[in-house]
């Protein structure tokens, strides 16, 4: 498998999407994963394996685009329509690339195991971050 290919314009949030508003502190697109940075409080992209280590975490998936020092709104957990062909049952994490989102059989050595959610049908995620802080060994 690989990381999801996300249509930007048909991610939709779900009826009992819990929601948080900020700031983006780099360009954002709709579908992406982003942490909030704790020195600027900015929402920059999630990665599994990129310093700094505040980056490989999630707070939740941009529900729309921003430029830098512009609103976002994030979904943090509830249903969630990433505009991608999901498998069903499968559990997605935090990529390797930045915003990104894969499978958890796509987890690479040294990368930090992120739970997003799973797959309740080919289109829904069940939104559920899981920040476990754990590299996957070697």
């Amino acid at each position: 498998m690989a990381a999801l290919t996300i249509t930007a314009a048909n991610v939709v949030a779900g009826s009992n999407a819990v929601k948080e508003t900020g700031v983006a502190g780099v360009a954002v697109t709709a579908g992406q994963a982003v942490y909030r940075d704790p020195a600027t409080r900015k929402f920059l992209l999630a990665d599994a394996d990129s310093a700094p280590a505040a980056a490989n975490s999630a707070d939740g998936i941009a529900l729309h685009a921003a430029a830098p020092n512009q609103p976002l709104t994030i979904q943090k957990s509830g249903d969630i329509n990433l505009g991608a062909t999901l498998a069903i049952g499968t559990i997605y994490v935090l990529d390797s690339a930045a915003g990104g989102i894969a499978p958890a059989a796509d987890l690479g050595v040294g990368e930090v195991a992120v739970v997003l959610g799973v797959a309740s049908t080919a289109s829904n995620l069940r939104l559920a971050i899981q920040n476990s802080g754990a590299k996957v060994p070697a």
